[in-house]
């Protein structure tokens, strides 16, 4: 390994920890996070480099570290750990609820809902909306976005047009 990389690997990887443990404890509580959420995604991707110079320069102390139990009880633990967030979402939400924020549960709920419905809390009657678009007062905009291969946010900003 040349000299500067061997020099630099192990100061970058503290430095950047060190940003991404500030970033990231800001957005665990919501502090400027239009601040860190880009810093904290892409100083974390660059931070992929000096741990792999890192790892490459203290092979052997690594492998050694590999061969037993404690590094790997952390890694298991750590997969453990990572499954318990992740599997929720690979799994799919319980009962049918929606996960993810409110704003686009209630969106999805107006999409779903008959024209007859929906079509009153976008400013239009039932029978205007669906006469508008094709469909029928009892469709939702879900079923008519799949019927004519759009999105049912695209035939609700058509409804909300004045004409």
């Amino acid at each position: 390994m040349p000299a500067i990389l061997n020099r630099y690997a192990t100061p970058l990887i503290t430095g950047l920890f060190l940003v991404s443990l500030v970033s990231g404890i800001a957005l665990f509580f919501h502090w400027g996070s239009a601040w860190f959420h880009g810093m904290h995604e892409w100083l974390s991707m660059v931070l992929i480099v000096p741990f792999g110079l890192h790892i490459w320069k203290n092979w052997r102390p690594m492998s050694c570290y590999l061969k037993r139990a404690p590094m790997a009880l952390a890694l298991a633990l750590s997969l453990v750990a990572a499954l318990a967030f992740a599997l929720p979402s690979v799994i799919g939400p319980e009962n049918g609820a929606r996960r993810g924020p409110p704003q686009f549960a209630i969106a999805q709920a107006l999409f779903d809902a008959p024209l007859s419905e929906a079509a009153p809390v976008l400013g239009i009657s039932g029978t205007d909306a669906a006469a508008k678009l094709g469909a029928t007062v009892t469709q939702s905009l879900t079923e008519i976005a799949a019927a004519q291969a759009s999105s049912a946010a695209a035939l609700a900003e058509q409804l909300m047009v004045q004409p």
